[in-house]
């Protein structure tokens, strides 16, 4: 069993940065693979990044390539997201996802946090 808890999420201003973390219990977290997915006002919930824990490797949706970066400390059984040059687009609730596959695709993950709340005002 993981749960999953995040963190780090607040109100910034346009080109502004954040880091959001997803702090989780368990022993062996270090070997699930986690991903960040996020759900604006109306919207589906959508994929933003992902780590696995095997190999460190990382993805990343187009609309946020270059500019999150995510990062897990094992140690620490944390997963961060590294969140620059904000804009009003990136507004939603951000959630933390883990499972024991390696995946982008939301309905595989098992396990999710409870998601925190990211505003980009203009």
């Amino acid at each position: 069993q993981v749960q999953l808890v995040e963190s780090g999420g607040g109100l910034v201003q346009a080109g502004g940065s954040l880091r959001l973390s997803c702090a989780a219990s368990g022993r062996t977290f270090w070997r699930y693979n986690v991903g960040w997915f996020r759900q604006a006002s109306g919207k589906e919930r959508e994929f933003v990044a992902s780590t696995t824990w095997s190999h460190g490797s990382t993805y990343y949706a187009n609309s946020v390539k270059g500019r999150f970066t995510i990062s897990r400390d094992n140690a620490e059984n944390t997963v961060y997201l590294q969140m620059n040059s904000l804009t009003p687009e990136d507004t939603a609730v951000y959630y933390c996802a883990a499972d024991s596959r390696a995946t982008t695709v939301e309905y595989e993950y098992g396990y999710w946090g409870q998601g925190t709340q990211v505003t980009v005002s203009s």
